[in-house]
């Protein structure tokens, strides 16, 4: 059965929640291991995120029974308890530069929650991370792991994932960290040029890498392949602007010979001596680990004056953003877009 998920709610509305709906029957809910993967998306102390603090505790309505899934739709409700809709009264009419206040008052004829961006808000990721730890669970079950780190922050570098040895007992490592990195000193530098970020009213991009280990060659199709499951699922997160496999746009500026990936076998296992290919071969999953980069820009919400037009009188006008936001996202986005890798390769191998 296919696996789908829906999120609904608003950021400043009673809650927020997802339904998954193809789910087997008896996965055990693992609920410790899935609050603690909502415990990374929250926000971080240190001036690295935003003020507004959230309990993000699942509470599941329907689909489970005596620990495990029951196979119909899973249902699960996050209670928003800490909203100041007043800050966002004054500027209703003032579409937000690289926000969606102006497409989404097109696309619902301006009956859309504006308070916090709405549905639109990254505050929707919380449900997101629900989904996908469940997905993990099941995935682990097949020996399947899914993990990330921060690959850069502005101008600072992390040391990328070993595309062909990779491995999943990095990535406790990497989660426990402030900053989820390889390098404990980069992820410092990133903290500084985050409270830079802070101090100076704006806000900072920048890239994660994800991993997938064991997944086995053959997941995907040329007609449906499984870098296009991925980015459907990877582009549902607000703030990512780009992805890429493997190399990526880094082919376009090689030579065949410099970065096919040689074969070898190992016992009877075929494998590549590099992956530059990121673990997919004709839409195809090879086997090696599936590695991948996303982009996220920086947060739109900054402090510093911006131009702008009010959507009511159909006039230029200027904005000054006030309220609670991150200075950069990337710090608690990671655990999101693990989430939304989860939950495509789940749906690739349930389809299949």
């Amino acid at each position: 059965m296919q696996l789908r998920y829906s999120i609904f709610g608003e950021s400043h509305g009673p809650g927020i929640g997802v339904v998954l709906e193809g789910l087997p029957s008896g996965l055990v809910m693992d609920m410790e291991f899935i609050q603690s993967e909502m415990d990374r998306r929250r926000a971080k102390k240190g001036g690295l995120s935003t003020t507004r603090l959230e309990g993000d505790q699942p509470e599941i309505i329907s689909g489970v029974f005596e620990g495990r899934t029951t196979g119909t739709p899973l249902c699960a409700v996050i209670r928003n308890e800490n909203t100041r809709s007043g800050d966002y009264t004054r500027t209703m009419d003032l579409a937000r530069p690289s926000h969606a206040d102006y497409t989404g008052r097109v696309r619902y004829g301006g009956y859309n929650d504006y308070r916090g961006g709405g549905h639109f808000s990254g505050r929707l990721t919380a449900p997101l991370v629900f989904a996908g730890a469940v997905a993990k669970l099941w995935l682990a079950e097949q020996g399947i792991r899914v993990g990330g780190h921060i690959l850069r922050v502005g101008p600072v570098e992390d040391v990328p994932f070993d595309p062909v040895a990779v491995s999943a007992d990095q990535f406790a490592v990497i989660a426990a960290r402030t900053l989820p990195t390889i390098s404990e000193q980069a992820g410092e530098q990133m903290q500084l040029v985050i409270q830079q970020a802070r101090a100076d009213l704006t806000s900072v991009g920048g890239i994660i890498q994800i991993a997938v280990t064991g997944l086995p060659a053959g997941i995907g199709s040329p007609d449906d392949s499984l870098e296009g499951i991925i980015s459907r699922n990877i582009f549902a997160v607000p703030a990512v602007k780009g992805i890429e496999f493997g190399l990526g746009f880094g082919f376009g500026q090689a030579y065949g010979h410099e970065v096919n990936d040689p074969m070898r076998m190992d016992g009877e296992r075929v494998v590549s001596t590099t992956n530059n290919n990121g673990g997919i071969l004709g839409g195809i999953s090879s086997g090696m680990p599936v590695i991948f980069q996303v982009a996220v820009k920086p947060t739109p919400s900054i402090a510093r004056k911006q131009q702008t037009v009010d959507m009511a009188h159909h006039t230029d006008a200027s904005l000054e953003i006030q309220g609670r936001h991150d200075p950069c996202i990337l710090s608690r986005a990671t655990v999101v877009v693990e989430a939304a890798a989860a939950l495509a390769v789940m749906q690739a191998m349930r389809d299949q």
